[in-house]
């Protein structure tokens, strides 16, 4: 089953980001949340199998300019995630619908989402999702 996410899972939904977001404390992911849900333009979702939370979805309504696309807004995924031993049940994918289906109901005729250009294993999810790649670029910052 997959259920939108509200205020009474951000612990839940912390636990889980923590281990996607590995450099980023359960503890500050829920207040980041907690944020983020308040502003109305985020829905987060969450997969559970037999009553236990497996994995969750992060997507938004972004109206800057994002790469590749044509119209505004553009749904967005911002994470998605399901832990180790129930990936491969097509989870990621039902996760994946439900924020297409929230972004559509949300004016969206677009969707799109990013990777690091490291992560083959995210290339490849959304390739097989059918997201088409629509450019590549390596970021720099310095301190001044």
């Amino acid at each position: 089953m997959v259920k939108s996410a509200g205020v009474n899972d951000l612990e839940v939904l912390a636990d889980l980001a923590a281990l996607l977001w590995q450099n980023h404390s359960a503890e500050d992911l829920f207040h980041e949340f907690s944020k983020i849900m308040s502003n109305g333009e985020s829905q987060f979702f969450l997969k559970y199998e037999k009553d236990m939370p497996v994995g969750f979805a992060q997507c938004q309504l972004r109206h800057d300019y994002v790469e590749g696309t044509e119209t505004t807004p553009v749904g967005y995924l911002e994470g998605i995630f399901v832990k180790e031993g129930y990936r491969n049940k097509g989870y990621a994918k039902e996760l994946l619908a439900e924020c297409e289906a929230w972004a559509k109901r949300n004016g969206c005729h677009e969707f799109a989402s990013d990777c690091e250009i490291d992560n083959i294993s995210s290339f490849r999810f959304h390739k097989a999702m059918n997201f088409t790649e629509a450019n590549r670029i390596i970021c720099f910052t310095k301190r001044l």
